[in-house]
C-alpha cells in the first residue's frame, strides 16, 4: 500500500446504504490491492488487480445477503478512497485481498456505489443460497455463484444514494 489514497471495495447490501446515507458506514473490512495479492498475481497490471479485489467484494456481498434474508437480492459494492493506514491487510496470505478497516468509513470517502440491476435478482438469490457451499468446495454451488459474474454491477455516484435506497 502506498502513501496515496487506497481504493477499498466494501461488500454491502441495499439496507446497509441507509446507514451510509447517515454519514458513515461501520464495517470491519473490505478488499483492496494488498502486497499479498500483488505477489500472487505478479503478471497482473493495476487494473486487473483492482478487478480481482472488486470481484471478491461482490462475492462477499453474497454472504451478507445470505445473512439478511429480507434484503433485496442485489449485490452492492461501495468503492471508497481511504488514507494510508485506514485499511490494513488482514493477513499475509498469498493472494489475499482482504483488509481490516481502522474506523468507520465517512460518506465523503465514497468514490462510487456499484449495484446489481433488478434483472440479476434471481441469479443473485440463488448464489446467496449457494455461497457457503461454494466456499466449502462444492463445484455445483460454485457454478451457481459464478453465474452472478454474468451480471455487471451498475455504477452510481454517491449523490444517487437516495434513489438506490
Amino acid at each position: 500500500m502506498t502513501d496515496q489514497l487506497v481504493r477499498v471495495y466494501l461488500p454491502a447490501t441495499l439496507p446497509l446504504l441507509v446507514t451510509l446515507r447517515g454519514g458513515q458506514l461501520a464495517l470491519s473490512g473490505g478488499h483492496a490491492v494488498t502486497p499479498g495479492l500483488r505477489e500472487w498475481y505478479a503478471e497482473g497490471d493495476e487494473e486487473e488487480l483492482e478487478y480481482v479485489a472488486f470481484t471478491r467484494a461482490a462475492q462477499e456481498a453474497l454472504r451478507l445477503l445470505r445473512a439478511d434474508p429480507g434484503a433485496p437480492r442485489r449485490r452492492v459494492v461501495i468503492s471508497v478512497d481511504l488514507p494510508p493506514g485506514a485499511a490494513r491487510p488482514a493477513d499475509g496470505e498469498l493472494g489475499s485481498s482482504h483488509v481490516h478497516l481502522a474506523s468507520p468509513v465517512p460518506l465523503a470517502a465514497v468514490a462510487a456505489i456499484h449495484v446489481d440491476g433488478a434483472d440479476a435478482a434471481e441469479d443473485v438469490a440463488a448464489a446467496a443460497e449457494a455461497v457457503e457451499a461454494a466456499l466449502a468446495g462444492d463445484p455445483d454451488a460454485q457454478f451457481t455463484v459464478d453465474g452472478t459474474e454474468d451480471h455487471e454491477l451498475e455504477w452510481y455516484d454517491v449523490s444517487e444514494i437516495d434513489s438506490l435506497i
